[in-house]
């Protein structure tokens, strides 16, 4: 298992500026952060490893990172084309128009309006999540009231097209992509407090089983205790 000390090295203040907008195609991304995860296993799924991936600290940001390539300063950004892209799901949908790969987005009408609404909500879904985090000594009972609604959501969503598939639209999409770092990090985030979120949720269960196959995500996963602490205290910071 990965330790802290396995993680990528980060560039900071001191780290030196790349030769920026020289035709690289670059991913800036801080290796625990959910919403850099999800475009991670974009690139792995559309086997984009061409892609030079450079890690950002956000504790002590690079001052070229800031003032040459993204001032919003957040993580994930992509430069492109001599142009720079930021946020996640936004970035899910460009690097499936603009790169090669297999196809991301579901090409039914049906699909492709039950993604769109699941793509929205998944703000909400993570605004949940984190009123959850924030409670200390938090019953099962408590947690339920709270995060039922959200989890419940995404139940009903597989039941749409469950025949089709585990997916929440039946086949892999990004959709997938877009909620599996949310689930992994709140499946371990209430470990510890005995309340499952697969608990009479059967169609997520089937999902977090499937999705522990695609290698694209897989790959992408930090399992080690220690990272959770990371991970609660940068996911509204990135």
């Amino acid at each position: 298992m990965a330790t802290r000390q396995d993680l990528p090295y980060l560039l900071d203040s001191k780290s030196e500026c790349p030769p920026l907008f020289n035709g690289t195609t670059r991913l800036y991304y801080f290796p625990v952060s959910p919403y850099s995860q999800c475009v991670k296993i974009a690139l792995n799924y559309k086997g984009l490893d061409e892609i030079e991936c450079l890690p950002i600290s956000l504790k002590d940001k690079p001052t070229w990172y800031v003032e040459k390539v993204y001032p919003v300063g957040k993580v994930p950004a992509l430069e492109h084309n001599g142009k720079v892209k930021g946020e996640s799901l936004d970035l899910l949908v460009y690097i499936d128009e603009e790169f090669r790969g297999p196809n991301m987005t579901p090409t039914e009408e049906d699909k492709k309006e039950a993604a769109a609404e699941l793509l929205k909500y998944r703000s909400t879904f993570v605004e949940v999540w984190l009123k959850a985090l924030g409670f200390h000594d938090a019953t099962p009972a408590l947690l339920e009231e709270v995060l039922a609604p959200i989890f419940n959501h995404l139940e009903n969503a597989f039941r749409n097209y469950a025949s089709e598939g585990p997916f929440i639209l039946g086949k892999f999409s990004m959709v997938d992509i877009a909620y599996v770092p949310f689930i992994e990090r709140a499946e371990i985030s209430f470990s510890n407090t005995n309340y499952d979120i697969m608990a009479g949720r059967p169609k997520l269960a089937k999902w977090i089983e499937a999705m522990n196959t695609i290698d694209a995500y897989t790959s992408t996963k930090l399992e080690t205790i220690g990272a959770v602490y990371i991970w609660e205290a940068i996911v509204v910071s990135c």
